[in-house]
């Protein structure tokens, strides 16, 4: 494709926006369950537990990749067990790299948001779809989600954009390979490196704007959710 008279690579863009939309959609179950778990639970333990959800919030990226590429190597028990059970693959260097980094690294993108929007939800209004004999996953459905939809809009938003936006942990399990795992961040890093900047200032002016996008539509709605709890 020619950009401002440049080409320019769709294939980055396009495995970066496949490997976002697969993580964003692994982690909404597991992090809707996470979310509720830590909203309800009354434990001193629960200062922990948020912490290792939270860890890749701080912990360097290169830390977390260097640590799950020791984990997914081809001869540790993880990969073991999964040929055992008939899986062939293997799971770095690959765009199955690229989906766990993704889901392990914006784990707290998904978590966090969720987690506030059920502490704020009333509790009067679940005792009273309980009362009138609703059951839990009717009450979640249909109580919980509605009032919730807008954390939940954030969080998916929150690591969709993140997982696009990610350099250390996926460069670290997937590495640098041209048409495989090569993801726009990377792109953009060996632009530079090469001194191609023209590609790099498009790439990168991309990436800006899609971040200003998903920035408005955060803001806008934790806005619209203050003044409707107003």
């Amino acid at each position: 494709m020619i950009l401002f008279g440049h080409p320019l690579d769709l294939g980055p863009l396009w495995l970066t926006l496949q490997v976002a939309s697969i993580a964003t959609a692994i982690l909404l179950v597991p992090g809707l369950a996470i979310a509720w778990w830590l909203a309800h639970w009354r434990s001193p333990l629960r200062a922990v537990a948020e912490a290792v959800v939270a860890l890749p919030l701080v912990l360097p990226p290169v830390v977390l990749g260097f640590y799950l590429l020791v984990f997914l190597n081809p001869q540790g028990w993880v990969t073991q067990t999964l040929h055992s059970l008939g899986y062939e693959g293997q799971l770095t260097f690959n765009k199955t790299g690229l989906i766990i980094g993704s889901v392990v690294y914006s784990l707290p993108f998904m978590v966090q948001p969720l987690l506030r929007a059920f502490e704020s939800l009333p509790r009067n209004l679940l005792d009273a779809a309980a009362t009138l004999r609703a059951g839990w996953w009717d009450r979640f459905f249909h109580v919980v989600l509605p009032l919730s939809r807008g954390g939940l809009i954030v969080a998916l938003t929150l690591t969709f954009a993140h997982t696009v936006g990610e350099f250390g942990v996926v460069l670290m399990l997937g590495g640098n390979i041209p048409g495989k795992t090569r993801v726009v961040s990377i792109d953009i890093y060996n632009h530079v490196e090469a001194m191609e900047y023209a590609q790099a200032h498009m790439l990168s002016g991309l990436m800006l704007v899609f971040a200003v996008i998903v920035l408005t539509i955060v803001y806008g709605l934790y806005r619209r959710g203050g003044d409707e709890h107003a």
